[in-house]
C-alpha cells in the first residue's frame, strides 16, 4: 500500500485530532512542528472537513482561553489561524493598549507588513509557552493580507492591541515564537506578574528589571 500524498496525510490528521472531540490539545514550545513555517493552505481539507477544523479551533482558543491560535499549536502545519478578542478589560487598559473587541476571524494564508514606524512594547503571552510572559516590542499598525474561510481576500489595517494578535498569530506560521522577538531581561512566570508587573503598561517593569522599551516614531 502506498504512502498517502502530502494533502491526504495532512487531511488524515486533522481527522484524527477531531475524531477525539473538544477542544484539542495544544503543542507546547520545544514540538518541531512550531518551529517549521507552516505550508500554505491549498484546499489540503476539503470545504466540510476545514470547517470542522475552524470550529474546532474556535473551540480549543476559547477553552484556553487565548485571543488567538495557529493551527501549528495543534499540531497542524498549514498556514491557518483563527483570532478572537472580547476585551473585558478596564478603560485604563483599554486606552493603554489600544484593546478593543475583535469578531471572530478566520486568517488562511496571512501576510502583514507594518505601517508608518510606530512600536509598542507590552507584556505578552502564547498558549504554547504557559505559565510564562515577556515584553515585546512590536509594530504599533500593520497591514494584513489574507483569505478568509471562503476564499474571500482579506486586506485591511489593524492597531493596538489588534495589530498584535495579528502579527503573533501570523509569526507562528512562520515557526516564530513571540519570545524570539521579547525583551530577555522582562520574562516573568504569571505569580510574578501577578505581584509585580500588573499595570496597563511595562514602564515600571523595564526600569526595575532593567531593560529599554521602544522610544517615540520619528
Amino acid at each position: 500500500m502506498g504512502t498517502p500524498s502530502g494533502s491526504a496525510a495532512v487531511a488524515e490528521r486533522v481527522e484524527e485530532l477531531l475524531a477525539v472531540g473538544g477542544p484539542l490539545p495544544i503543542v507546547a514550545a520545544g514540538d518541531p512542528v512550531l518551529r517549521r513555517p507552516a505550508e500554505p493552505f491549498d484546499r489540503q481539507l476539503a470545504p466540510a472537513l476545514l470547517e470542522r477544523f475552524v470550529e474546532a479551533l474556535r473551540v480549543t482558543m476559547h477553552a484556553a482561553p487565548g485571543v488567538g491560535l495557529a493551527a501549528p499549536q495543534v499540531g497542524v502545519g498549514l498556514r491557518i489561524a483563527v483570532i478572537e478578542d472580547p476585551a473585558p478589560v478596564p478603560d485604563e487598559v483599554r486606552v493603554a493598549r489600544g484593546r478593543v473587541p475583535q469578531p471572530f476571524r478566520v486568517l488562511v494564508n496571512p501576510s502583514y507588513e507594518p505601517v508608518g514606524t510606530g512600536r509598542a512594547a507590552f507584556f505578552e503571552g502564547c498558549l504554547s509557552v504557559p505559565g510564562w510572559q515577556a515584553v515585546v516590542a512590536r509594530h504599533a499598525e500593520v497591514r494584513l493580507l489574507a483569505r478568509d474561510e471562503r476564499g474571500r481576500a482579506v486586506d485591511e489595517v489593524f492597531a493596538g492591541w489588534p495589530a498584535r494578535i495579528v502579527q503573533h498569530e501570523t509569526d507562528h506560521l512562520d515557526g516564530t515564537l513571540y519570545l524570539d522577538r521579547a525583551e530577555p531581561r522582562s520574562l516573568a512566570s504569571n505569580a510574578a506578574m501577578a505581584e509585580w508587573w500588573g499595570q496597563p503598561t511595562p514602564e515600571r517593569a523595564a526600569a526595575a528589571l532593567g531593560f529599554d522599551l521602544p522610544g517615540p516614531a520619528v
